[in-house]
């Protein structure tokens, strides 16, 4: 299944086998995920703060761009995936200059800006062909990155782990297409194919899929971690803004582990987003999950889990059209 899309006039200009993007997870993306996404047909993205500097940054766009070209070279004919950074534009992120001239270089197809607004980034992107999309978890933020010219929207909504929005999916992707045109991909609780042409049917162009690929075998997650995720459903789970300074969906048993109780949980006195930062620490200790785990069964290599996904895709879509169809 080659996925072709077309937002307007403006036909999608990358090969995908499944509009999904295996959406950056901090602490977890290295570039084994992202390649192993991209080679498997979906997109692969990985956030730059978790390279702690930005000579560890230069080696894994360079890794990422050597493996996928002889990926290409091996199979001519294979789709796949375009790989994406994750940017954070947060004030507090001192490296984003040097960041952005690593993406001036190495030309990630698309550049996913979080926390701040896209527009540092969006005329080194333009400047070589590539797209921007903006992570955004509300109404407000989705208007000002569509006003500055944001290619795209990955729409964080209820039920995503890590940063999470408070919208669910669907309310989410109609109110943004009252005033965007643009590219929309959706993340909050989706984990499945039928999540997948759910999101799809209701206006969306791709779904932001971040915990179905948590416990693949390609993920840097710690095992206890993976198993966690394997082992837990979404009553295990507690969204909290006590650990980072904004509202995070957070496993409960590993915040307990840590000695930590979920029900009394004091927040910081600042957000940090800096690489530099012992924002990394939290994230590792502490461990983020969205509310699609509950499909969730094994820890695999993520060509399987597109597999799977893509079968459940179609099922779904066959199941829609024997029901819409013409009725005997």
């Amino acid at each position: 299944m080659n996925v072709v899309s077309n937002r307007g006039q403006r036909r999608w200009p990358f090969p995908m086998r499944l509009p999904v993007f295996a959406a950056p997870m901090f602490i977890v993306t290295g570039p084994e995920l992202v390649i192993a996404a991209c080679t498997a047909g979906v997109a692969g993205a990985f956030p730059t703060p978790n390279c702690r500097t930005v000579e560890e940054l230069e080696t894994w766009m360079a890794t990422i761009t050597r493996a996928l070209d002889e990926a290409r070279a091996r199979e001519p004919d294979a789709i796949i995936g375009p790989w994406a950074t994750n940017l954070i534009t947060h004030s507090t992120n001192k490296r984003l200059a040097a960041d952005l001239e690593l993406v001036a270089r190495f030309k990630p197809p698309i550049v996913i800006t979080a926390l701040g607004s896209p527009e540092p980034a969006i005329d080194v992107v333009h400047g070589y062909g590539g797209l921007v999309f903006a992570d955004v978890v509300n109404i407000n933020l989705a208007r000002k990155a569509a006003a500055v010219g944001a290619d795209g929207l990955a729409c964080v909504a209820a039920g995503a782990g890590g940063h999470t929005g408070h919208l669910s999916p669907f309310a989410f992707i109609s109110a943004i297409r009252e005033f965007f045109d643009g590219w929309i991909a959706v993340g909050g609780g989706i984990a499945d194919g039928a999540g997948i042409a759910g999101a799809i049917a209701a206006g969306a162009d791709f779904v932001y899929m971040g915990t179905r690929f948590l416990p693949s075998l390609e993920s840097r997650a710690a095992d206890g971690y993976k198993k966690m995720v394997v082992d837990c459903g979404p009553d295990d789970l507690i969204v909290s803004a006590a650990i980072t300074g904004t509202p995070a969906s957070w496993l409960a048993p590993s915040l307990r582990e840590r000695g930590l109780d979920p029900a009394a949980l004091a927040a910081p006195t600042a957000r940090s987003y800096d690489a530099g930062s012992d924002v990394q620490k939290r994230w590792r200790d502490l461990w983020a999950c969205g509310q699609g785990l509950q499909v969730i069964r094994d820890i695999e290599p993520t060509a399987r889990i597109v597999r799977k996904l893509e079968d459940e895709y179609s099922q779904a879509i066959a199941r829609f059209q024997s029901i819409t169809g013409p009725q005997r």
